[in-house]
């Protein structure tokens, strides 16, 4: 049996050296903060340390929250600031643009637990399946596509709702004649193209909010075109990684996909779940209306999570003890990445007090004048290759803090930015290397042949790099 979603990914992740290595690495990273900061005072690019030191630690698969602890520890050491204004700057983080985005991850969170609790996810899914099976291969590939986008969508985690996904969808694609690839490959591109789409998810929050654009904006030139190449292209590759696959034995055994998992819930119950099925679309597709139109801010979520988990749990009858357990339940796992995004944005505002950025547009600005914004846009969009590993969200706020300055001197507009932030926070989840991506969907759908999702990556990467190079000089 192939080993489990979470050991596989689990595995990819680890960093054998990092035991040994990053001990020291970190105390001489602080040495070195604590020296320069004694001996630099503001303007200075020494600011740019704490971001560096940041980048390289979590390359190396260090925890995250202790790779930010430590970077904002360096940001202290190297600006020293008096107690006051070390207070101010940590008082003021809290309601920083980039907290924000934590509570946002806690509250899509929240609201994924609620989703399930309520069987509103497995209800969605069933839906699409009803309408796909019996039509033919392809109509079934493309509703168990469509089944793992609207669920990722929903959900704002491609993790956890192919989980959902995969039970159900795993026996319709057997009895199909499916493989055990060309399903995970079906569900690696319908989840990863619902994740760009999540009008909710915390990194495409931090897009839209980095870029400075609305939900409209985002989908026209960033997620859509990622979208709509992902389902034109399934029509070849899925067919090419079944052909394949099928040629090697990759089919499932009747002992290993077992039965179809079945809803045996009263009908009573079962009423109430497709009632509260319908008001979750009609209010996700409401609020989603409504901040693309009103061109809502980055706090808008705050707003339309807590309102999509009310009218939720009380269409499917919950409780308000239930209600509640099930958000604080689903929030309570995500409280580490609000704590992240706090002494993110602590971060920036201790580098702030060292303005960096003035020192860096002083000596390169006048130069990157004549700089074509296409090579530029490209280069940083590039930084995706080799990004922040579980982090996509902080991904895009670092890039942003780092390369926002220059790209508004080379006047760069906020669809340029949405493009360039897009691909730099989502290339790697298609290649060049194998991720936690890769490998969830593979064990969800019982695969074991990483060849054939990594064709799948690659077979999307390729164009996808084109689109969006033509986009930018387009736009540009």
């Amino acid at each position: 049996m192939p080993p489990s979603p979470a050991a596989a990914a689990a595995a990819l992740r680890s960093r054998p050296l990092r035991r040994t290595l990053a001990p020291g690495a970190v105390a001489l990273a602080l040495l070195l903060s604590a020296a320069v900061g004694t001996t630099t005072r503001a303007p200075s690019v020494w600011g740019l340390l704490p971001i560096a030191l940041y980048a390289v630690l979590a390359l190396t698969g260090l925890d995250l929250v202790l790779v930010t602890g430590v970077a904002l520890l360096s940001a202290v050491l190297v600006a020293l600031p008096s107690p006051g204004r070390a207070g101010d700057v940590l008082a003021g983080s809290v309601t920083d643009p980039v907290t924000v985005i934590g509570l946002i991850i806690v509250l899509g969170a929240a609201a994924g637990e609620v989703l399930l609790r309520t069987g509103v996810a497995d209800t969605l899914v069933r839906a699409v399946l009803r309408v796909a099976e019996g039509r033919g291969t392809t109509v079934l590939m493309y509703g168990m596509m469509a089944a793992c986008m609207i669920l990722v969508a929903g959900l704002g985690t491609l993790a956890g709702a192919l989980a959902i996904a995969a039970p159900l969808l795993v026996p319709v694609a057997a009895r199909a004649g499916f493989t055990r690839s060309a399903t995970a490959a079906t569900m690696f591109l319908g989840g990863c193209a619902g994740l760009a789409l999540a009008p909710f998810a915390g990194s495409n929050i931090a897009i839209m909010n980095t870029a400075d654009a609305g939900y409209l904006t985002y989908l026209a030139v960033g997620a859509g075109p990622l979208a709509v190449l992902s389902l034109l292209l399934a029509a070849v590759v899925v067919p090419w990684v079944q052909r394949r696959s099928a040629a090697r034995g990759d089919h499932y055994r009747p002992e290993e996909v077992g039965e179809e998992r079945r809803s045996d819930v009263p009908p009573r119950e079962a009423a109430r779940t497709r009632r509260a099925t319908w008001v979750f679309v009609a209010a996700l597709a409401a609020t989603v209306c409504c901040a693309a139109v009103t061109k809502a801010g980055t706090t808008f979520p705050l707003l339309a999570l807590p309102l999509l988990i009310v009218v939720t749990a009380a269409a499917a009858g919950l409780t308000p003890r239930r209600a509640v357990g099930a958000a604080l339940t689903g929030a309570r796992r995500m409280l580490p990445m609000l704590l992240l995004f706090w002494m993110l944005a602590a971060l920036f505002g201790f580098i702030d007090l060292l303005h960096p950025y003035d020192v860096v547009l002083d000596r390169f600005g006048p130069g990157l004048r004549h700089m074509a914004p296409l090579p530029f846009a490209l280069a940083v969009a590039a930084l995706g290759w080799v990004g922040v590993p579980g982090a996509t969200a902080a991904q895009v706020i670092l890039i942003g803090e780092v390369f926002g300055p220059l790209g508004d001197q080379l006047g760069l507009t906020p669809a340029a930015w949405t493009v360039i932030l897009l691909w730099a926070s989502k290339a790697d989840t298609y290649g060049p290397l194998p991720n936690a991506n890769m490998v969830g969907a593979m064990g969800m759908a019982r695969a074991d042949r990483l060849p054939y999702l990594l064709g799948t990556g690659w077979a999307l990467l390729v164009p996808a790099c084109a689109l969006y190079t033509a986009l930018l000089a387009l736009i540009l």
